[in-house]
């Protein structure tokens, strides 16, 4: 990852390199002009990251939402940015996934998204493998460990109440990983 040093941001450069540090999302557009008045203030790509994940925060939760999902899915092997496929470990650096793990993935994605409407799973992977990442998920929906490919079957997924205020901590936390992703990008760039 190459990015320009901190001090010659621009308002006319800032969203390129906010996509290339959080993906691509529509919603950084709100966040561009007022983090382009920080810059000056903004000494390193770290308090760059604090300062949008910020403004993120503050914006109405469809738009919080909508950033969140910029990111791929947990286990997704197609579509992902060179940084995504080095985080999730679909690199081809990286040894492959299990086939049962990636389906399995996929069960817990969906399953997720029938527990948190309108949400998408995200974690700081940190170097875990993605059947840690499942074993992760499972627990955070509060279901068996499995490498069943259908099991819990998705319709007996409980509905987390979209704005409910454990779907609004899932959200926040979602955001705070994404701010978290973002900085390991710059370690080990």
């Amino acid at each position: 990852m190459s990015l320009p040093p901190i001090g010659t941001l621009t308002s006319s450069n800032l969203g390129a390199t906010l996509a290339t540090l959080f993906e691509p999302s529509e919603i950084l557009d709100f966040v561009v002009p007022s983090l382009a008045s920080e810059l000056p203030k903004l000494g390193t790509y770290a308090d760059l990251i604090d300062a949008a994940i910020q403004q993120v925060s503050e914006l109405p939760v469809p738009q919080r939402a909508q950033f969140i999902a910029g990111h791929p899915r947990i286990g997704e092997t197609k579509n992902l940015s060179a940084l995504s496929a080095k985080e999730q470990g679909a690199a081809p650096s990286v040894a492959p996934t299990p086939p049962e793990v990636l389906a399995r993935l996929a069960h817990l994605n969906t399953c997720y998204e029938r527990s948190y409407p309108g949400l998408r799973y995200i974690t700081f992977v940190n170097g875990r493998t993605r059947a840690a990442i499942a074993l992760e998920i499972e627990d955070v929906l509060g279901i068996s460990h499995s490498l069943s490919p259908s099991e819990p079957p998705v319709e007996e997924m409980v509905e987390i109440e979209t704005g409910s205020d454990a779907w609004k901590a899932e959200l926040d936390r979602a955001v705070v990983d994404v701010g978290r992703i973002a900085k390991n990008r710059l370690n080990n760039s």
